[in-house]
């Protein structure tokens, strides 16, 4: 009898290879295992990319992206469909909440008030850049300034948002951001004059 059903299950499965988002949705909330296989096999790859924006040790991502995945499935229940693209925004912010968390819970995540000026170096064009060199030159920033610079640029958040989610003022957000800024282009500086030079 399991077999039959099994049978069944599969058979009915057949034309259902690649659901849409809300179908998705709906079978990971039933915790459909073959829905949450196709869950994680479609996102998996581009919200490891997410995680990484934040922690830059392996373990940390792996982690983070396991509790993530699991208070996913968990919650399914209260994520709501607004059309294309919205289950993955969804489990994006989800990702990202575990990454602050995480860089919480290390104590690793500080902000320096009072830094001394710096200049702000001029214009750059990235296209003779790889973007897997960009990637390591924004996991290399300090901690404070990779995570306001992330939430900034990636996750579209103003500054006044930015300092409600970790805590901090938005002065100190603006701050950060513009020294993670200002540090980024001097590392594409160098970087161009080294390809440059080399």
């Amino acid at each position: 009898m399991q077999d039959s059903l099994l049978k069944k299950h599969s058979s009915s499965r057949a034309g259902k290879i690649n659901p849409d988002e809300q179908e998705l949705s709906r079978l990971v909330r039933s915790k459909d295992p073959d829905g949450i296989r196709c869950f994680y096999n479609r996102y998996a790859g581009y919200l490891t990319a997410v995680c990484s924006r934040y922690l830059t040790s392996k373990a940390d991502v792996e982690d983070t992206l396991q509790e993530s995945f699991l208070l996913m499935i968990d919650h399914m229940g209260r994520f709501e469909y607004r059309g294309a693209g919205s289950l993955k925004a969804w489990a994006s912010r989800i990702v990202v909440n575990q990454s602050l968390k995480a860089l919480r819970k290390s104590g690793r995540l500080t902000y320096v008030e009072d830094l001394p000026d710096m200049e702000e170096e001029e214009g750059f064009s990235l296209p003779d850049i790889p973007p897997g060199v960009i990637q390591e030159m924004i996991r290399s920033l300090p901690d404070g300034y990779r995570t306001v610079f992330n939430l900034f640029v990636f996750e579209k958040k103003s500054h006044k948002e930015i300092a409600a989610l970790l805590g901090i003022k938005a002065d100190t957000s603006a701050s950060q951001f513009f020294r993670a800024r200002a540090t980024l282009a001097k590392k594409i500086k160098d970087y161009l004059k080294e390809q440059h030079d080399g």
